[in-house]
């Protein structure tokens, strides 16, 4: 049987001399995209901004095909991480100044070579052959400026377009992040490479990685966290407690399943944090919600209200005598949504007014609006958790809202109304399947009487001006010019949705043969009502179809309430939540920061926090300008991250860390707020 290995390893060894990584012609290309990038960094700053300088963060595993005495190794699982962390080390070396600092990171992306050890001058990481030169000149050889000035269509495969899009990227989140601070830089190159690990996983025979890689990836009936957390909570409580509340627990685990209520304690872990997991759900659970209740105020107080909810959201089994239909029609919708993010808040609105049904139905729609904007526009989890963050904080502070005084942070900003009305109004077809899906599904929901359905395993989207018109057809002669049949191709004007296979030499028939052939069923209408309304038009004309782009603009504009409010509003003010602080504010000049009266301070500071800041927040409990943790009077901060700081509890950078409700950081935007 093959040796199979298993060790920890720091990044600075990880890109030593000790690895030669090589992926195999066989493996996909590089695919990660800006999305995936930008959330690896943000998760890297993030912990190295927040958390104490004795903890290490794990950047996963990856599978290597590897002699123990040889450095060559063949990546079967991990070459996304590898190649994404490789871009990651090039900008950093671009952006160092220093020749010598400059140097120094370069030996992370290529192998200066030792003759006396027999070890060659060459990258470190090789990518497959289509790509691996390209990677090389721009990416291990630090030519970044050149790469970016590279058409991006005279690339030829994807995996160089990835590559480029994602140095781009980086390039501006390293710009915004660290403005030119050269030590900034070095204590974050610090944090790369002493405290990031991998865990590098080696067989010398491929077989057994393949198999390695498989049991790594499958899963299995292992101990979860809600095993240890249960063993943990139900032996805290009275003896005369144990078995009934162990019934309890293993009675709501039963209704959902483990899996399902693992999810619950996932998402009761971010309503009681408010932040994106930094560490594992255990580990949080234990930091973050055990020490804020009890053991039986855990079960009854938030397990079973959160896991009830938690089984009607999913369910979309919602019960009253009264709007149950519409709000679990909107619940259907978001459980269409490509991920969950939006559960928490559900959850806690759900707990928090089980029997107000008109209070409710508001708001799964506003809910429903927000998740389809953050879905449709493609915000990546970052953006999607810090959005939702302010909703369940103003749900916190405002436990007596109601109807009559709803929530505010739930509704879509005028700046969000815009993105999404100029997403929708773009190229709907070149978005990824999931996302164009969504966008057809739910305007077809908005036309019709209800009766459609859109589970169907089987669902296409069809042009009805073709991608490729065949020569001599009619479609040359209605659209004569090139420029117009370009633009309108792949709107949602021109697009129908299907439930059979895509027939290529349908795609191309003339309009009246394709809607009869083609879109129709045997009745001469369609499943779906989009499609509908197509067959019951007699030609197919730019003219058509730029009044239909604006009728079905305004089906959603009418129906997510994407209109834009003309009246004056006060100026928008930043906001910056977590670690159960809650603050709001302005920026002023030079980056003083005011933070307003209102806000919320964490309850306390984490190990390492600056004596500087540690005695600033003692110094305004005792002047009195805050009381219970709450400031009573509006206070200048000299910084923005002075501010962030006092709020938090914990090392923080204000320019990203303030944000206004719709995203957009005080380092990108706060300047021109404070100028206005």
């Amino acid at each position: 049987m093959s040796e199979i290995t298993g060790h920890e390893y720091q990044l600075l060894k990880i890109f030593s001399s000790d690895f030669e990584y090589h992926i195999p012609a066989y493996q996909r290309p590089y695919a990660w995209t800006v999305e995936e990038t930008d959330t690896l960094f943000d998760d890297l700053y993030s912990f190295y901004a927040s958390e104490k300088e004795d903890e290490n963060y794990f950047l996963g595993s990856i599978v290597l095909i590897k002699e123990n005495t040889d450095r060559k190794a063949d990546v079967i699982d991990g070459q996304q991480r590898l190649t994404t962390l490789t871009i990651l080390f090039s900008v950093l070396a671009n952006n160092l100044k220093d020749p010598d600092d400059k140097s120094s990171c370069m030996e992370i992306l290529q192998e200066k070579g030792n003759k006396l050890a027999g070890i060659a001058s060459q990258p470190r990481v090789f990518l497959r052959e289509w790509d691996q030169s390209f990677f090389n000149t721009y990416i291990q050889n630090v030519k970044i400026d050149d790469l970016l000035k590279l058409d991006p269509a005279s690339l030829d495969t994807e995996s160089k377009k990835h590559i480029q899009e994602n140095c781009r990227s980086l390039k501006v989140k390293f710009e915004e992040t660290f403005q030119n601070d050269e030590d900034e830089l070095l204590k974050f190159s610090n944090f790369l490479l002493n405290r990031c690990y991998l865990v590098a996983v080696s067989t010398p025979s491929q077989a057994s990685a393949f198999r390695v890689f498989s049991v790594m990836n499958s899963r299995g009936l292992d101990l979860l966290p809600t095993d240890i957390i249960k063993s943990e909570t139900i032996g805290k409580l009275p003896t005369d407690l144990q078995k009934a509340y162990t019934d309890k627990w293993e009675n709501l685990e039963n209704l959902v399943g483990r899996d399902g209520f693992n999810e619950v304690f996932t998402h009761t872990r971010t309503i009681f944090t408010m932040e994106k997991a930094k560490k594992n759900l255990l580990d949080e659970f234990r930091s973050y919600v055990v020490p804020q209740t009890t053991p039986k105020a855990l079960v009854d107080d938030y397990l079973e209200p959160y896991t009830m909810a938690y089984m009607k959201l999913k369910n979309c089994e919602y019960t009253s005598s009264k709007n149950a239909e519409e709000i679990n029609n909107y619940l259907y919708w978001l459980n269409k949504n490509n991920n969950y993010d939006w559960m928490p808040p559900a959850i806690l609105f759900m707990s928090m007014y089980p029997d107000d049904s008109d209070y409710l139905l508001w708001f799964v729609r506003k809910l429903e609006r927000i998740a389809s904007y953050l879905q449709v526009t493609a915000q990546d989890v970052n953006h999607r958790m810090s959005r939702y963050k302010f909703i369940l904080a103003e749900m916190k502070e405002r436990q007596d809202s109601s109807l009559e005084n709803p929530i505010r942070n739930i509704e879509l900003t005028e700046w969000e109304k815009e993105e999404f009305l100029r997403t929708l109004n773009g190229e709907i077809y070149t978005m990824p399947a999931a996302r164009r899906n969504y966008i057809i599904q739910r305007l077809d929901s908005f036309v019709s009487d209800g009766g459609a359905t859109y589970n169907t395993k089987l669902f296409t989207i069809e042009h009805v001006l073709p991608q490729n018109p065949s020569a001599g057809s009619e479609w040359f002669d209605i659209w004569t010019e090139p420029k117009d049949r370009q633009y309108w191709l792949n709107r949602i004007a021109n697009l129908v949705p299907l439930t059979r296979q895509r027939n290529s030499a349908a795609q191309n028939y003339d309009f009246d043969t394709k809607k009869t052939k083609y879109f129709s069923t045997k009745s001469g209408t369609s499943s779906y009502q989009l499609t509908t309304q197509v067959i019951n038009i007699d030609k197919w004309t730019p003219e058509v179809v730029k009044q239909r782009q604006e009728d079905l603009l305004e089906i959603f504009t009418n129906n997510w309430d994407l209109r834009k409010n003309d009246e004056k509003k006060e100026r928008e003010k930043f906001l910056l939540s977590g670690r159960g602080g809650n603050a709001f504010g302005y920026p002023l000049d030079d980056d003083n920061f005011i933070v307003l009266s209102g806000s919320r301070i964490s309850n306390d500071v984490t190990e390492g926090f600056a004596q500087g800041y540690f005695d600033l927040r003692n110094s305004l409990i005792a002047d009195k300008i805050i009381e219970n943790s709450i400031f009573v009077k509006d206070y200048t901060f000299s910084s923005s991250s002075a501010a962030a700081s006092v709020v938090l509890g914990r090392a923080a950078n204000g320019r990203k860390e303030w944000t206004l409700l719709d995203g957009r950081t005080y380092g990108k935007y706060g300047q021109l707020e404070s100028e206005e």
